[in-house]
């Protein structure tokens, strides 16, 4: 592949999500004057960069595979506290994120993911307004033979209303609701001719290769839309239809993580670095309008995964804030230091397996093998 047709669409794209990401704890510490020291856009050597009147140090590193602000007090850009926080004079003290209320500090870190998501509503609600949304009517325009639709009763002309108790808008709720139910039975409640039809169906999963090289498991009802059709809203529509897409994508994510986690699904579906990269360079020959989706749809994930639970991740120090509040103080130095080795540990092995998958799905692990035998 051209090298320069996906790291650049790669870099474009993770080099926007990143620095939306950091300006939102940047932007709330310095609501909360709090003082920042370093804003970076990657780790490791800086490459470029300059200080502002604040003192603030902007900067590009070499690796840019993420990002980090550090605060006054953090010994590292993890925020974790520096020696020093207990001898700073009052003056230090007050621009010291580490002495900061306690709903202040929250703020600081929620304010990253936040940022994420409404960065992706931005995206979503520009897309929506001056290109259109894809708003096919949920009308059954034909039905496959033998298919999981033929065998419900499903006929064409029927308009699907609702599935499994989810208003039914448009034919791309029928596929996204489908594809996140897998084998699962479906309730279809259907308009035929005015009349309410109740139908049950349980779509068949196939094992199909994507356009990237990926096996991934298909759900097929067995209908066919009629007509794909983009439909372009008012401003304010658009925020609204914004908002509803970054919810559908987010409770998306979060049931076929789940899906995954129980072995519904399967885990090959993990995406790395890699994928990104290859996904980003695919997607931005397709024009600028699917570049933009698809860099909304990775900043609700962004913002997603970095609300986790885990240590090291914005999520974790959410948790370690709502066990100070419930103790009245702050966890013991020992207890927060082994929750951030186990968190570094779970995003490591997570980082290697998901690149392990990029490896496989490339054929580079194919290749490698091939070199040796």
């Amino acid at each position: 592949m051209n090298l320069l047709d996906y790291a650049l669409p790669f870099l474009l794209v993770l080099s926007v999500l990143i620095f939306f990401h950091e300006l939102g704890h940047y932007w709330v510490a310095k609501r909360c004057g709090v003082k920042v020291e370093v804003f970076s856009i990657g780790f490791g050597r800086e490459l470029f960069g300059w200080t502002d009147k604040s003192g603030t140090r902007w900067k590009v590193a070499l690796l840019p595979l993420g990002g980090y602000v550090k605060m006054y007090g953090d010994a590292d850009a993890a925020s974790t506290p520096s020696g020093e926080v207990r001898e700073m004079t009052a003056e230090e003290r007050a621009v010291s994120f580490h002495h900061k209320t306690l709903a202040q500090r929250a703020a600081v870190v929620a304010a990253g993911p936040a940022a994420n998501f409404l960065l992706a509503i931005v995206l979503f609600a520009g897309v929506f307004a001056f290109v259109g949304q894809p708003f096919t009517p949920a009308r059954v325009g034909g039905v496959v033979e033998d298919s999981a639709a033929a065998r419900a009763g499903l006929q064409e002309g029927d308009l699907i209303v609702q599935i499994n108790g989810a208003e039914i808008e448009r034919f791309e709720d029928i596929q996204r609701i489908v594809q996140l139910n897998l084998d699962r039975p479906l309730n279809i409640q259907v308009d035929r001719g005015g009349v309410p039809v109740v139908l049950n169906a349980v779509p068949t999963v196939i094992q199909e290769t994507d356009r990237l090289g990926n096996n991934v498991r298909i759900a097929r009802l067995g209908i066919r839309g009629q007509g794909v059709a983009f439909k372009r809203h008012n401003p304010a529509e658009a925020v609204w239809r914004a908002g509803g897409e970054v919810w559908n994508q987010t409770t998306g994510t979060l049931k076929a993580l789940g899906q995954i986690v129980t072995g519904s699904r399967g885990t090959e579906e993990l995406g790395g670095p890699i994928r990104i990269a290859q996904m980003s360079g695919e997607v931005a020959q397709g024009g600028i309008a699917s570049l933009i989706v698809f860099m909304a749809v990775l900043s609700v994930n962004l913002g997603l995964i970095n609300l986790f639970p885990i240590p090291m991740l914005d999520g974790g120090h959410l948790v370690l804030y709502a066990a100070e509040a419930v103790r009245g103080k702050p966890l013991p130095e020992r207890a927060v230091d082994y929750g951030f080795r186990i968190g570094f540990a779970l995003v490591i092995t997570l980082m290697i397996f998901a690149t392990w998958n990029d490896l496989v799905h490339t054929g580079a692990v194919r290749f490698l093998v091939g070199l040796v035998s």
